[in-house]
């Protein structure tokens, strides 16, 4: 069985559940489907709403604490061509 697509009630009704929640988010349209962006402790979730009823999920989880020096040479150990 699959899951019905998603319609704007399914948006405000998700919307209604964070505020609820007391859980802070921010909406933007970076690619034409609504996106709700949500930070909680140690994760970023990023939930788009698609105009053809597809919600897309995802959520980066921090690593924890890196000590300054060490993070900025990870960033350019791991992403310099």
């Amino acid at each position: 069985m699959t899951a019905a697509p998603a319609t704007l009630q399914t948006l405000t009704d998700f919307l209604q559940r964070l505020r609820d929640a007391k859980i802070h988010y921010r909406l933007s349209d970076p690619t034409g489907a609504i996106m709700v962006e949500v930070t909680v402790p140690g994760e970023r979730w990023e939930i788009e709403f698609h105009e053809d009823g597809q919600i897309g999920v995802e959520v980066f989880k921090s690593r924890g604490f890196i000590e300054g020096a060490t993070a900025i040479n990870e960033l350019f150990n791991r992403f310099t061509d």
